[in-house]
């Protein structure tokens, strides 16, 4: 069943009464901060929890960096709370905010408008003798990986019920746009706008040069079993996380998730500023330049 698209970006009213407040774990600057945070958000008479995820939040603030906001990105897309992310070290793609941008940032929020972005997620499953496992969630990625076998791997991969190829890799990956920053970019993979909804797949240090990434539409589903012959099997990781171990003889199903993530983005640092700070475009040319000039 296709996954009915929302507009990527929206200009919103939050009434905020209750928040919630994750914190990245043994991270004592996290803590202090979250306490400072919770007596400013009680100041202003919101109920407010830490590491607590409920049904009835009105948003969800993350204290740390990507990786904090990825492990409760299911949780909080399930139950459609808007996120907010504060890096608490250099800048994240999820996390943009800078704790001393955070207070005016809520502050805006609670009295105006947020402007939230409707962030693609996909889910996977395993197919076990014909009983599917339960659904797992990404925000980034589903990965399948050889581990530590020294062989490669044939993933013999479908888009619907079309053939695509087998892959011989040391994996795939499957990545959403948000994603397409993260282990997608170091494998190859390329960069895709996260208003663009799509899925990437992307092979892991093919065996065949020939072997490229594609981009295909939100609503394929793709499905992947290995094709080594008996004996063979691979580590399934979503969003960095083990998830499964799938034996040659099991299904894996990858496809857009019905619910996005509601990220709350700041309305002055774009996607793009986002990219030149931490992918360095431009500092090269830019040092080049000024040696130059001093020769």
């Amino acid at each position: 069943m296709a996954v009915p698209l929302l507009p990527f970006r929206t200009v919103s009213d939050i009434a905020v009464h209750r928040a919630g407040i994750i914190i990245k774990r043994n991270h004592e600057p996290a803590d202090t901060f979250a306490r400072m945070l919770c007596n400013w958000l009680e100041d202003k008479g919101i109920a407010t929890t830490i590491n607590q995820i409920d049904p009835d939040l009105d948003i969800l603030i993350i204290a740390g960096g990507d990786g904090t906001l990825l492990h409760v990105a299911s949780q909080a897309a399930h139950h459609s709370i808007p996120v907010i992310g504060i890096n608490l070290g250099n800048l994240g793609f999820l996390t943009e905010l800078t704790e001393a941008e955070t207070i005016p940032a809520l502050e805006e929020i609670i009295s105006s408008t947020a402007t939230i972005e409707n962030r693609m997620m996909l889910k996977a499953r395993i197919i076990r003798e014909n009983q599917p496992t339960e659904y797992r969630y990404a925000l980034n990625e589903v990965v399948i990986s050889k581990g530590t076998l020294d062989r490669v791997l044939q993933l013999s991969t479908r888009a619907d019920t079309e053939y695509i190829t087998t892959y011989k890799a040391d994996g795939l990956i499957f990545s959403t746009p948000t994603g397409s920053t993260a282990y997608n970019l170091s494998a190859g993979g390329p960069l895709v706008y996260p208003g663009l909804a799509s899925i990437l797949v992307t092979p892991i240090c093919p065996f065949m040069l020939s072997s490229r990434p594609i981009l295909l539409p939100p609503e394929t589903r793709l499905t992947t079993r290995i094709d080594n012959g008996p004996g063979h099997c691979a580590k399934i990781i979503i969003d960095g996380q083990p998830a499964w171990d799938m034996q040659e003889d099991e299904i894996i199903e990858i496809e857009a998730a019905e619910n996005p993530l509601r990220l709350i983005i700041s309305p002055h640092r774009d996607y793009f500023s986002i990219l030149r700070n931490k992918l360095h475009w431009g500092k090269t040319i830019a040092n080049h330049e000024s040696g130059r000039m001093n020769l």
